[in-house]
């Protein structure tokens, strides 16, 4: 269980938002699906958009699925996996299309 007496305060909190964030996101999926995203509100479009892009920086490519995908893999340290969620969180990158969170 992530705790931040073990993980850190910093690393805790963007957890917990991350998944708060990607929670929301499950919660919308059926009314994205029968209504579209047009009908949802500014800040739930922003939730969308957020936890689509966390998706795809969760995405990276892992060394043990080399065999499978043909793609070499990456290693990302932990403060900069937390300062990209942190990023992602705030906004900061939601500049940028959700394709190049694909590694």
């Amino acid at each position: 269980m992530l705790q931040p007496r073990i993980v850190g305060e910093e690393h805790y909190e963007i957890a917990q938002r991350v998944k708060q964030t990607l929670q929301r996101y499950k919660e919308l999926q059926d009314i994205i699906a029968i209504l579209g995203l047009d009908e949802l509100s500014e800040e739930d479009r922003l939730t969308v958009a957020r936890a689509r892009k966390i998706e795809r920086f969760l995405s990276q490519p892992f060394f043990v699925a080399e065999v499978f995908t043909g793609s070499p893999g990456k290693y990302v340290g932990l403060a900069e996996t937390i300062r990209g969620f942190q990023l992602i969180l705030s906004g900061d990158w939601m500049v940028f299309l959700s394709r190049p969170f694909i590694w």
